[in-house]
């Protein structure tokens, strides 16, 4: 026996060095919750026919009403070409921008019945970048809409600007949108509610948007009459609603992306919302009661969100949110440093994310290190709290090194 005793612990030994040699896995995070739920329940007033859609960028979807099908935008769509525009030609906060020159087009557009246009305008003159962005999308000019596409592309033709819209809204994420021109007259271009949101986020991080689409009236030198917002009703309604604009038409009917505000606590946070798809009873040339009733609807939805928006404690200082594995089977718990507010309505889901914070994360840490961030909500302005691990981070024993099986 004795002479098969070194063959015998040979192998254990080759195993317990191995074991003890092999590179250890890296720690990873894991355990969180991915979404949060407001405690409560509320409602929103839709209307019983069309669709609409609010989000908070902040925090997320708070509702959507409707089935999200494509449906025509009208002059709704006048917000993805000034998105375009300043895109391409980005304008600083108080910068008026290039000089743009009026064509013979723009002024025989001007002419035309039945469509929103700026009147009197004459060929060879100019106005600033953003003075053409106030024509745009304060009275809604279809015009000036197709002038700023045909100077965008350099030609005669809006074709190379309408590509520009489809690619931007491909872009960011508008899978049931369709642009087919740049004032949303044709009534082909179509889009839904969810998806109108979408750009509405984007666009709103445009300063001179922001200002332009707040305003209820503008004068302009060189216009004959000042401009006056066709959703200016809503503007000076108490509501704290800053834009964005109104559509209406004979195939959308009335429709209307709108941005709010309100201060909850320490924070105001923005609020969205679109309807599309309104429609009176009867006859209703152009629309005209149709865009009535679009902005009265969605005065009762902006109501209400406001009214039932508030700030909750998500996750309190000291609670668990996840865990540190070291890959060897031991799991040490993390907690929020402090508790983590956010501002929504009662019953909304909020996505939540437990990240790294660019680093490693270590093998070992004094307990109350900071590890790790978790983040509730979407977009830059969502809420987030440091994560520190709850009890010492310990380096794998010798015998976690030796009983590892992966």
């Amino acid at each position: 026996m004795g002479i098969w005793a070194p063959l015998v612990l040979l192998p254990a030994v080759v195993f317990t060095v191995v074991q003890a040699l092999r590179p250890l896995p890296e720690p990873t995070l894991g355990g969180a919750e991915t979404s949060y739920a407001l405690p409560g329940r509320f409602e929103i007033p839709w209307p019983d026919h069309g669709q609409g859609a609010v989000r908070i960028p902040e925090t997320g979807q708070v509702a959507v009403f409707g089935a999200q099908e494509p449906v025509p935008t009208a002059s709704v769509a006048k917000i993805m070409t000034a998105y375009v525009i300043l895109k391409g030609h980005p304008l600083k906060r108080g910068e008026e921008g290039p000089q743009i020159t009026v064509d013979a087009q723009a002024v025989a557009d001007g002419t035309a019945k039945h469509e929103s246009r700026i009147q009197g305008l004459r060929a060879g003159t100019t106005f600033s970048q953003q003075d053409m962005l106030k024509m745009l999308m304060i009275p809604s000019g279809n015009n000036v809409a197709r002038l700023l596409a045909r100077w965008d592309g350099g030609g005669d033709s809006t074709e190379a600007f309408v590509a520009k819209m489809n690619a931007a809204a491909k872009d960011l994420g508008m899978h049931d949108t369709t642009y087919t021109d740049p004032s949303g007259l044709d009534a082909k271009t179509v889009s839904t509610a969810v998806d109108q949101l979408k750009l509405a986020e984007e666009v709103m991080k445009f300063d001179v948007f922001r200002a332009i689409v707040a305003m209820p009236n503008a004068t302009i030198k060189g216009l004959p009459e000042p401009l006056s917002n066709n959703n200016a009703s809503l503007l000076v309604a108490g509501l704290s609603i800053r834009g964005i604009k109104t559509g209406s038409s004979t195939p959308a009917g009335g429709t209307l992306v709108w941005a709010a505000y309100k201060t909850v606590g320490s924070r105001t946070p923005l609020i969205l919302g679109s309807m599309m798809g309104q429609r009176v009873d009867g006859p209703d040339p152009d629309a005209i009661k149709s865009l009535d009733l679009v902005k009265s609807n969605s005065e009762k939805v902006v109501a209400a969100v406001r009214a039932g928006l508030t700030s909750v404690t998500v996750v309190a200082k000291g609670q668990v949110v996840g865990h540190v594995d070291n890959g060897l089977g031991r799991r040490t718990p993390v907690v929020a440093a402090k508790d983590l507010q956010v501002v929504g309505v009662p019953g909304q889901q909020l996505d939540a994310v437990l990240t790294g914070n660019g680093k490693t994360l270590p093998r070992s840490a004094a307990s109350g290190t900071e590890v790790a961030t978790l983040t509730v909500g979407s977009g830059p302005g969502a809420a987030s709290v440091p994560v520190t691990v709850q009890t010492d981070l310990k380096e794998p024993s010798f015998t976690d090194r030796l009983t590892r099986l992966g």
